[in-house]
């Protein structure tokens, strides 16, 4: 027997508990896309219910009141207010913190007044026992109309119970909070007839809100305005009024089913730790030290692992050359797909230990802390507390931390933080840096116990931070817009991190990184390697001959013949006629046309450098042992001008600065066009972050030449 699968959405507050519960749910059973035309992050996964049947689960952005302030909220009440589209839920789950029940049953009648299949899960009841909250269940169910479901999403209590009940039919319910005002209902009911809409509510929501009706064909959006117009109706003419009423309705009903109140005495533990990790001093303290932390750890607990995978990857393409025959598909597995493919995988460690860390900060309470902290700072340099959380999301990746801008209301500072959140070293960085750290910066212990490649990766993010807030106060100056705006935000309670949570992070992020990042470097692989591995005229063809005719007075060894013989096929390849043509422009910062095909490719996806130098050299020179790693075949590269080491430091921490700061990131630059809805900062962005790269570069190669 078939069933038709439901669709069921989250919905709750911020810090409600709403990401446990789709965790909870779906397990590893979920993907992330985004939602039809916009930028914004769609999670979804799928939950087995009891009856048999298998449900779609969508994780809607949190929201406070359907209202919305930022695109993230608008495209919730999209989805709330279009009920005639394949994507409407057939039910919606309110998740709300059990301990402050009265903000989220604001957002709950919302949703109930606009006839949706509705359930309550309410949750953190952990937290409601510590507190000694007693509520009449079964009387404020009766008294909303619709069920409702104790939980705890962090351990799973209540989980059952949940799903039983989605898996029984729900219809709407039949009461409402809020009365349409007697201004509103003349147009509302011609709404309602010119328009089909279901009820007063989800009408008087069209009426307030225009932009969030995208999904109405042209025609009826053209009713609604005419409606709007006709009756001097402007959007938010009744919201106030309207939250007023719905508040005191709740308190009302909140009087009736709480039986015993909170003893707020159970926060007393985060307050006490709030004076130490907010204090003007320590607090900045205790939030470097957790940096120093990371990036210690980066290193330190993901070095064998790297080196494993590296070490594999060598030998497995060691072992495909010997057993498979001479020849172009040969060629191409051995020299382009299995170093590419290893160009990826060696970085899974310290991009799990990078997302582990961040998901840890999150899930503790304490980045909630970090942009308190950060307010008064930010501020000096024209942004504002809320562009710290861009800012750290951008140590991961720009591309959702420039996304992340949504939530800032004042448009200069929102402007000024999406143009400098590129200078924060991303995780796409991290396998540029750690490569060349471990090239140039020696594997020792200063101190005693500060590990020096773990410091030299420090200081890197750190420059890219002092970078991007100087750049911020510099624009602060340029955009000459007045403007005020204020930090209100919540602090929630300091909790132990829920670990399946972490894991469920750490997992999607890097199958994130392998998949999405693994196609740009396995495609430019491929096509790095049809550059190397042909060229024009019959130079490539003849290259045997030619070397010996330049070599016959030198005394060469038959694998130093072999290494001069690829060396001389990869210089008169098409990559090195292209790379010889953008010489004269890199030299002065110490390059060569093999690490400038690496910086044409870098601009696809900068982790891209890696597997570019890891083709580059699989097809060029080698060392004596066919198995040579990444590592050491960049560390055996000799510069003909000097006889000596091609990655000297000057080179390293050229290439180190160079790629702090460079714009080298297409998708970025697209998001950023499409937030800033036009072309003219993503140039500025493009034409900026490439000269300070190039100018800084240059400096630190001539001071350490």
């Amino acid at each position: 027997m078939s069933h038709k699968r439901q669709k069921i959405a989250l919905l709750g507050n911020p810090n409600s508990g709403k990401s446990s519960l789709f965790n909870q749910l779906t397990g590893l059973n979920q993907k992330i896309g985004n939602f039809p035309g916009v930028t914004v992050d769609k999670r979804s996964g799928h939950c087995a219910l009891p009856d048999g049947t298998s449900a779609e689960v969508i994780d809607l952005p949190g929201i406070y009141s359907i209202y919305p302030r930022s695109l993230d909220e608008q495209i919730v009440a999209e989805v709330l207010l279009d009920h005639h589209s394949e994507t409407t839920p057939d039910k919606i789950v309110v998740t709300a913190d059990a301990t402050n029940l009265k903000r989220g049953l604001l957002l709950l009648t919302q949703i109930t007044d606009i006839g949706l299949p509705t359930i309550l899960a309410l949750n953190m009841m952990d937290l409601v026992a510590k507190a000694g909250i007693n509520y009449d269940l079964k009387k404020l169910s009766q008294r909303l109309g619709v069920p409702v479901v104790p939980i705890n999403a962090r351990n799973g209590i209540g989980l059952d119970e949940l799903k039983k009940v989605l898996s029984q039919p729900l219809s709407a319910p039949q009461k409402s909070v809020f009365n349409i005002w007697d201004d509103a209902k003349a147009p509302v009911k011609e709404l309602r007839e010119k328009t089909g809409v279901d009820n007063d509510y989800e009408a008087y929501q069209f009426l307030e809100q225009p932009k969030s009706l995208k999904f109405l064909s042209k025609e009826k959006q053209l009713v609604v305005d005419q409606i709007r117009s006709s009756y001097n109706f402007f959007p938010g003419k009744f919201q106030g009024a309207e939250t007023i009423q719905r508040y005191s309705v709740i308190q009302d009903l909140l009087n009736e089913v709480i039986l015993k109140t909170a003893d707020h005495s159970w926060k007393n533990y985060s307050g006490k730790l709030d004076r130490i990790m907010t204090h003007k001093v320590w607090g900045y303290l205790i939030f470097f030290a957790i940096l120093f932390l990371i990036f210690q750890a980066i290193f330190a607990w993901a070095t064998v692992p790297m080196d494993f995978i590296d070490a594999q990857f060598a030998n497995l393409s060691s072992y495909l050359s010997s057993i498979l025959p001479d020849g172009p598909l040969t060629s191409l597995l051995s020299d382009g797909i299995v170093p590419g493919i290893g160009g990826i995988l060696i970085f899974i460690p310290q991009i799990a230990i990078l997302f582990a860390f961040i998901s840890v900060l999150e899930e503790s309470g304490y980045m909630a802390r970090v942009v308190f902290l950060m307010d008064k700072i930010m501020r000096k340099f024209g942004l504002n507390g809320k562009s710290v959380v861009p800012l750290m999301s951008g140590v991961a990746c720009a591309i959702p931390a420039i996304m992340a801008t949504r939530t800032i209301d004042n448009w200069k500072e929102r402007t000024i933080t999406i143009f400098v959140t590129p200078l924060m070293s991303c995780s796409a960085r991290l396998p540029v840096f750690t490569i060349l750290i471990a090239l140039i910066v020696p594997n020792q212990r200063a101190l005693g116990f500060f590990n020096l490649q773990g410091l030299a990766l420090m200081g890197l993010y750190l420059l890219g931070f002092v970078a991007a807030i100087g750049s911020a106060w510099v624009m602060k100056f340029l955009i000459r817009v007045k403007e005020r705006s204020y930090l209100i935000m919540e602090l929630p309670t300091y909790r132990v991190p829920k670990w399946s949570n972490v894991g469920y992070t750490i997992i999607e992020k890097t199958k994130a990184f392998v998949l999405e990042a693994g196609k740009v470097i396995m495609a430019i692989s491929i096509v790095l390697w049809v550059l190397a591995s042909y060229g024009p005229g019959d130079k490539l063809a003849n290259a045997r001959e030619n070397v010996l005719n330049e070599s016959q007075n030198l005394r060469l060894t038959e694998q130093g013949l072999e290494d001069r013989i690829a060396a001389y096929k990869l210089e008169h390849s098409y990559a090195g006629i292209i790379g010889k043509a953008i010489e004269p422009a890199i030299k002065p910062l110490g390059y060569d046309w093999k690490i400038g095909i690496a910086l044409i490719t870098s601009f696809a996806a900068r982790e891209v450098f890696v597997g570019t130098m890891a083709t580059i050299y699989s097809i060029g020179s080698v060392s004596d042992e066919d198995n040579a790693t990444i590592k050491t075949r960049l560390k055996e590269e000799i510069n003909p001008d000097t006889g000596g080491p091609r990655f000297t430091p000057a080179v390293g921490f050229s290439l180190l600065i160079f790629y702090t700061f460079a714009m080298q990131c297409m998708s970025t630059l697209a998001v950023v066009y499409r937030e800033t809805k036009g072309w003219k900062w993503p140039a500025l962005q493009l034409a900026y972050m490439t000269s300070l790269a190039y100018v800084c570069a240059f400096a630190v190669y001539q001071m350490l030449s």
